[in-house]
């Protein structure tokens, strides 16, 4: 047999005992279930996501393409810096 520890805030900690207690076990049986169960699934079972970044969602990605199109059609006017500054100057 192996122990492995585990840190919690306190807070956690006390809220796990309680959950667990209300379905009879203790916070090893509980883990011991989720190991168990992760073993034999080959997998995590829960599903874990990442928060999407809004910069890829879909109306922004499609006013991406929507720009990226006007440039490739030539509808898109492009400046250096080095015109711009003159420009302003003006």
């Amino acid at each position: 047999m192996t122990t492995v520890s585990l840190r919690f805030d306190d807070n956690m900690k006390k809220e796990l005992d309680e959950m667990c207690d209300e379905m009879g076990m203790n916070i090893t049986t509980f883990f011991m279930i989720y190991a168990k169960k992760a073993l034999r699934e080959r997998s995590i079972p829960f599903e874990i996501t990442a928060p999407i970044d809004p910069f890829y969602s879909n109306t922004n990605r499609a006013q991406i393409e929507k720009a990226e199109k006007q440039v490739k059609d030539g509808k898109i006017i492009t400046k250096s810096l080095n015109e711009l500054e003159a420009m302003a100057s003006e």
